[in-house]
């Protein structure tokens, strides 16, 4: 299934609590369990306005409903055409 990263415009995002990450995680999961399995989050990252996350799912439309569903934004959609690390080098 395609990989996604997620770059969503969350201000103050590095500034939330435990609780408020733990409330917004179990929002976006539920929402997941909705769609099915044609959508699996990974991870995320947050940083101080932003967070990145990566998702597997079939296509960017549904990367798009699931922020809708979860009422989050989905501020730019890139798929993943290649995973490189410092094992790339040898």
């Amino acid at each position: 299934m395609p990989k996604f990263v997620i770059e969503r415009e969350v201000p103050g995002a590095g500034n939330l609590s435990d609780a408020q990450w733990q409330a917004l995680s179990q929002k976006s999961v539920n929402a997941l369990r909705g769609m099915g399995c044609e959508i699996q989050w990974l991870h995320s990252y947050v940083t101080g306005d932003k967070v990145y996350c990566v998702y597997l799912a079939p296509d960017e439309a549904t990367i798009h409903e699931h922020a809708r569903r979860v009422g989050i934004p989905s501020n730019r959609v890139s798929a993943v055409r290649r995973l490189i690390d410092p094992a790339t080098a040898e």
